[in-house]
């Protein structure tokens, strides 16, 4: 990966551009083609090499107000979890479309399985366990979405992120949220390393029988309507 041509960063917290119309890209990371997914680049933002996520191409669209609630969402989750190593400092939002934060480097976990072991996975499992203290779930762990810089996993795209309010943190999505990041990490650890989750691992990943009797009931309907088609 090109680098990005700052000054060195003196550690301290950068206030971001009031627009993105200030920032320019010096590497695209991802084009988004889905609905509602941003264009992804590395830059500079102050002398500190940065990555904005930027949705700017839906200003004066109908959808506007939807991307500036998700980078609002993913600002706050992020200010939330300032100084944690296993989440980027957030740098700012950029006019309200698009935001910008830390750049870490290293690999995705997808791309170290060659060289990440066991270690790191339980510093991924503890960081998990962090954040669901919190209340906090991420509600899309996958590969792609955990970098391992210098040996330690820092969690990325917060956008599907969720900080349960206190009196709803035991309620039954919360806990199926709960659920599924477990599951997520548990399969992402096997798939890389081979290694089986234990008994109690995966007695906390799995889904109560009325929840895996919906599922499959769902699936057995939509399979039907789709084929009645």
């Amino acid at each position: 990966m090109n680098r990005c041509p700052c000054p060195a960063s003196t550690g301290a917290p950068a206030s971001a551009p009031s627009t993105a119309a200030a920032v320019v890209p010096t590497e695209l990371l991802k084009r988004g083609q889905r609905l509602l997914e941003p264009d992804v680049y590395r830059t500079c933002l102050h002398g500190r090499a940065a990555v904005v996520k930027d949705y700017t191409r839906y200003r004066h669209t109908p959808l506007s107000l939807v991307a500036r609630l998700l980078v609002r969402r993913e600002a706050r989750m992020l200010q939330r979890l300032g100084g944690w190593r296993h989440a980027p400092a957030l740098l700012g939002t950029l006019g309200g479309l698009a935001l910008g934060m830390e750049f870490i480097p290293g690999d995705t976990l997808s791309d170290s399985a060659s060289y990440v072991g066991r270690e790191v996975f339980d510093q991924l499992q503890a960081a998990l366990n962090k954040l669901h203290s919190a209340g906090i779930t991420h509600n899309d762990l996958h590969g792609t979405n955990v970098l391992v810089s210098a040996g330690v996993p820092v969690l990325i795209d917060f956008t599907a992120a969720w900080q349960a309010p206190r009196w709803l943190r035991n309620s039954l999505i919360a806990r199926q949220l709960r659920r599924g990041d477990r599951a997520n990490l548990l399969k992402l650890r096997q798939r890389l390393t081979g290694l089986a989750p234990t008994p109690e691992q995966a007695r906390l990943a799995a889904e109560p029988a009325w929840i895996r009797r919906l599922r499959q009931a769902w699936k057995q309907c939509y399979r039907s309507l789709k084929g009645g088609r």
